[in-house]
């Protein structure tokens, strides 16, 4: 079961929030449900539209003026409607060496957008159709998609999302002025006003969400909370611990919240971080910088009563999960691994205190099979149950993409909307 109770007031919200995006988009319009169909009259034909370049590591992103090819079997062509950074974009924008430094490159991978054509074979999406796209590949006839123990496509499991399309590996966009090739990212590329995505990484929403709170469950929201009920799936009463209280870490404790924890515990530098995770259910909170020489995990202890029933790694560094795992309760802990260690580095965790009972578990896209699961998150918000309104800080247009970034970087944005209309 994925939902609990329900949040007062959030239906205000949404109608507030739905009216709001009418007023100030115009003809672009609010919701899923409102999409307008049909054929496209570019279906079929190169499509020039503009992109924000990352040309070198940790730079500005350059807005440039690209072409778009029409998708070839099995790919979907969509028009982006609104996108965001997340900060698996930015450890990949600084990226400058190794195999996975590649540039020029389209960055982005949590958006929500319409789809303009489909290639041969497509038949689950049709021009018009409101999607989400994707990192996370589904397509739900292989014998692990079928699964419930987990939500790696079998598939696709050997074929990672790289800078090219996944089943041939060429490339889909080139810049208008010399036609130099661009790389794709992640199978998403979302920094483009049009991107090619293979259908397994898109997910089709038919329910009236607000685009940008649909924008959310592309990727960080979904990971979370996914985390938190499908891998961990965290039961009544129980503790959490969750280490770094970004949009991931957040997400769990809305999560936790919602399956009826009683005491979420979230482990930030960033004190702006603690009155904010009051609104995911956050009960306490712990600055490592203010624990003097006492171990952050028999601080964890102390407050959890010798240790968490659940404890989250949301932040991507290998130290931070052995403290993780330390904090976890003996005899039954369960640990979660749901950052993304950015350098590789191996885990060091004390054999012992395996043995005695506690667990680590690693987590893709927090458990979720994105065509069925997605959905369901997307009623669980209409249904006031799931909080997504408060994960959306600021938002910019598509041209003031750089602005989202320093803010993500500067630590005072969860979720900017970057809207590619104004």
């Amino acid at each position: 079961m994925l939902g609990i109770r329900k949040r007062s007031g959030c239906r205000l919200i949404f109608l507030n929030r739905g009216a709001q995006l009418a007023e100030r988009t115009g003809a672009r319009l609010p919701t899923s449900s409102s999409m307008e169909t049909g054929a496209s009259e570019t279906a079929g034909k190169p499509i020039k539209c503009r992109a924000a370049v990352c040309r070198r590591a940790g730079e500005p992103l350059v807005m440039e003026e690209i072409q778009v090819d029409p998708p070839k079997a099995w790919e979907v062509r969509i028009k982006i409607v609104c996108t965001s950074i997340c900060h698996t974009d930015v450890t990949f924008w600084k990226r400058d060496s190794g195999p996975f430094a590649v540039f020029p490159r389209i960055l982005g991978h949590e958006a929500v957008g319409v789809v303009e054509s489909v290639g041969d074979k497509v038949e689950e999406v049709k021009a018009g159709d409101t999607v989400l796209p994707v990192f996370c590949s589904n397509c739900e006839k292989c014998r692990d998609c079928k699964s419930a123990k987990g939500n790696t496509c079998s598939v696709f499991a050997g074929r990672p999302p790289g800078p090219g399309m996944q089943r041939d590996g060429t490339g889909r966009f080139r810049a208008v002025k010399d036609g130099e090739a661009i790389h794709h990212f992640l199978g998403v590329s979302s920094f483009s006003e049009y991107t090619v995505v293979d259908v397994v990484h898109v997910v089709k929403i038919s329910s009236p969400i607000p685009l940008d709170r649909a924008c959310l469950l592309s990727c960080g929201v979904s990971t979370g909370v996914g985390g938190a009920w499908k891998v961990a799936d965290v039961e009544q009463g129980s503790s959490v611990v969750i280490f770094g209280l970004g949009v991931v870490g957040l997400a769990v404790a809305e999560g936790a919240r919602l399956r009826g924890a009683s005491k979420i515990v979230g482990v930030d530098l960033n004190p702006d971080k603690f009155e904010l995770g009051k609104k995911f259910g956050v009960t306490d909170f712990v600055n490592p910088e203010a624990c003097g020489e006492k171990p952050i995990s028999e601080v964890i202890k102390e407050i959890t009563n010798g240790g968490a029933d659940y404890s989250f790694e949301c932040v991507g560094l290998a130290s931070v999960t052995a403290d993780a795992f330390n904090s976890s309760r003996e005899g039954g802990g369960k640990t979660v691994i749901l950052g993304v260690e950015a350098q590789g580095a191996p885990l060091s965790l004390g054999s012992y205190e395996i043995l005695r009972g506690r667990t680590v578990v690693g987590s893709l896209f927090g458990g979720l099979k994105p065509k069925s699961d997605i959905p369901l998150l997307a009623q669980k918000y209409l249904d006031q149950e799931l909080n997504l309104d408060d994960f959306i800080t600021q938002e910019v247009s598509f041209q003031d993409i750089n602005q989202a970034l320093d803010l993500l970087l500067q630590g005072k944005s969860l979720r900017c909307i970057i809207w590619m209309d104004k």
